[in-house]
C-alpha cells in the first residue's frame, strides 16, 4: 500500500525517548514532514507488534537500542494536500521508551538526531510537544513521584 495518497489508514509508531529532562528528536529525510524535527518513529511493517516497531525505528533512525516502558498516545495524523485529498493518514501509536543500547547516529529517515531540553522544543510540531510533555508526565507516574 502506497503512503501518499493511501486507500486505508496506516499504522505508525513512534517512541518518546527520555534521558533526564532531554527528549531524543530526528529531523526526517523524508516526507511527511521532511526536514521537521520529530520522534523516531515510522510505519509498522507486517508481523511485528507496537513496541517491536517503536525498537526498529528508533535504532534504524538513531543507533540506540531502546526498551519500550508503556504507551503514551494513540492519536491520528492526517495531512491534506492543496486540493483538500487526504496525501497521508496515520494512526500513530507512541511509546515512553528508555535506552538500553547502542550508539547515537542518524540513519535511514533521519538526516540529524539530537537530545533537546524540554525549553529547547521550538520548531518541533505542536501536537508531538503534547506527546513529549505527556511522555513526561508518564515518566513520572511510573515512577511513583
Amino acid at each position: 500500500m502506497s503512503r501518499e495518497y493511501p486507500q486505508a489508514p496506516m499504522v505508525g509508531v513512534g517512541a518518546v525517548v527520555l534521558d533526564g529532562e532531554r527528549v531524543l528528536l530526528i529531523r526526517r529525510g523524508k516526507e511527511p514532514m521532511k526536514g521537521q524535527w520529530s520522534l523516531p518513529g515510522g510505519a509498522l511493517e507486517v508481523g511485528e507488534t507496537l513496541a517491536q516497531g517503536a525498537q526498529r525505528e528508533t535504532r534504524e533512525e538513531t543507533g540506540l537500542e531502546v526498551e519500550p516502558l508503556a504507551m503514551v498516545e494513540v492519536l491520528d495524523r492526517i495531512s491534506r494536500d492543496d486540493a483538500g485529498r487526504v496525501q497521508y493518514h496515520y494512526v500513530l501509536v507512541d511509546f515512553l521508551c528508555q535506552v538500553t543500547g547502542g550508539k547515537l547516529k542518524p540513519g535511514s529517515d533521519a538526516s540529524e538526531v539530537r537530545w533537546a531540553r524540554r525549553n529547547e522544543l521550538e520548531g518541533v510540531a505542536e501536537f508531538t510537544v503534547a506527546v513529549i510533555e505527556k511522555g513526561f508526565r508518564l515518566r513520572e507516574t511510573l515512577a511513583g513521584k
